[in-house]
């Protein structure tokens, strides 16, 4: 198997570093949006100190108002999605406990199971804020049910963070006030699509593209960014053809492919789709040079259920496994002392979750109160500095100035291959995708 083949990284917008396994059978039914829970679960473990130069970006806030932080939040323990919600849920719990630190004042972080559904979800943040004083909503996975809570949250008048959410109609189409995404959205990932790429020597450089569009709102925008961007760029889209999700034959996809000399396929399909699309492509013997499966390749369940045939991949998940600086430091510490794993690189969810709590945490401590009002004026108003990067949002919670990381599967793990950085944990981008044959 050839594992020499890589390409130098080039340092791109150096600030923004700066800045459970389940059976296959249990992703076959993602979409894109189990027991529901014997009761609220409030997160009160204490989290261990940094170290080195990187401090968490810390906003110690002493004195004045100290008014406890009461959070709401649902995470997918059973259900479609489940292979990501212990790791939502441990990004939102060491992130709640460096918030009680830096805060100096009691956080209450009330989590229930969402069981991957919408009613659900709706229906657990009720009983949550009917019996809590709620100060803000922390959201789930997917577009399906972070809309849900954050509809849910602007009824409510309550600020809404919401991570694995690159779809940005609502944004535009909702008339939100309360909701923003601490997270890339689909402008971000298809510039990031491109500066990945340009990091191949022009001379090596594909330039043939295919896009398979998943048949859903998100999967017409990013579709839509991904030809704009590229085709600006000089790339040929040789192929851009619609799927319905929860397709199990993707074998037409893979001829049509074929047939256009599809160097770079580029898709968002559900991790059980994008799975089984990988096993066919073996099947017919074929592989693109580059595959980006955005939200598919996202959970720990792909190297489960592919092993090497997963290698190669890349996906954006908003955060992966080395990125440097803003408190990045600290989290892996947190999360190898908290978890006693010895296991170097972090699931890609909790950093995402992490990064929104760090949010949180610095819009209450610009606030200096947890109101609603105050924290939404603070989230509006404040440059925020995540272990994803530096950004600031819009009024309508889309965040500007962020570089989307892209991570690509090697040897079992996600590891950041777009920016550049000097972490270990980084990886030299592995072009091209070898054939079949010769892995």
């Amino acid at each position: 198997m050839a594992r020499d083949d890589t390409i130098r990284r080039r340092t791109y917008l150096k600030g923004a570093g700066a800045a459970g396994t389940v059976a296959i059978t249990g992703l076959a039914g993602c979409t894109l949006g189990g027991d529901g829970g014997d009761g609220d679960t409030a997160t009160d473990t204490t989290e261990s100190d940094g170290t080195g130069t990187d401090t968490g970006t810390g906003t110690t806030q002493s004195g004045g108002d100290t008014t406890p932080l009461v959070v709401a939040a649902t995470v997918p323990e059973t259900g479609a999605f489940s292979s990501v919600g212990q790791d939502l849920r441990r990004g939102y719990e060491l992130g709640a406990d460096r918030m009680r630190q830096n805060l100096d004042r009691d956080v209450e972080l009330i989590i229930r199971d969402d069981e991957s559904d919408a009613q659900t979800l709706r229906e657990q943040l009720q009983a949550i804020v009917s019996n809590n004083d709620v100060n803000m909503i922390w959201g789930s996975f997917s577009s399906l049910l972070v809309t849900a809570g954050s509809a849910f949250a602007e009824n409510q008048n309550l600020p809404f963070l919401g991570i694995a959410f690159a779809y940005e109609a609502p944004h535009n189409n909702s008339n939100y006030e309360w909701t923003y995404a601490p997270f890339p959205k689909s402008r971000h990932v298809a510039d990031a699509t491109l500066g990945n790429l340009q990091l191949i020597p022009e001379e090596n450089r594909p330039s043939i593209v295919g896009i398979w569009e998943p048949n859903s709102g998100w999967g017409k925008e990013q579709a839509d960014y991904w030809e704009q961007t590229l085709s600006e760029a000089g790339y040929d889209i040789a192929l851009r053809e619609t799927f319905e999700i929860g397709s199990s034959d993707f074998s037409t996809l893979i001829s049509q492919s074929q047939s256009a000399g599809v160097e770079v396929l580029l898709s968002n399909p559900t991790p059980g789709g994008a799975i089984t699309s990988v096993n066919q492509m073996q099947s017919n013997g074929w592989a693109p040079k580059v595959l980006k499966y955005v939200r598919g390749a996202d959970p720990t369940a792909w190297w489960s259920a592919l092993g090497q045939a997963g290698e190669y991949a890349e996906m954006c998940p908003g955060w992966v496994p080395g990125l440097t600086g803003n408190g990045n430091a600290q989290l892996r510490e947190s999360y190898l002392s908290t978890y006693d794993t010895d296991n170097q690189f972090l699931p890609v969810l909790v950093g995402g979750s992490y990064n929104l709590t760090q949010t949180a945490e610095q819009a209450v401590a610009a606030a200096g109160t947890v109101a609603p009002d105050d924290v939404q004026s603070a989230l509006r108003n404040t440059e925020f500095q995540t272990v994803i990067g530096n950004f600031n949002f819009q009024d309508n919670g889309i965040p500007t100035g962020l570089t989307a990381p892209v991570g690509q599967w090697w040897d079992g793990a996600q590891r950041l291959v777009y920016p550049d950085t000097d972490s270990d944990r980084a990886l030299e981008f592995k072009y091209p995708i070898p054939p079949w044959s010769e892995r």
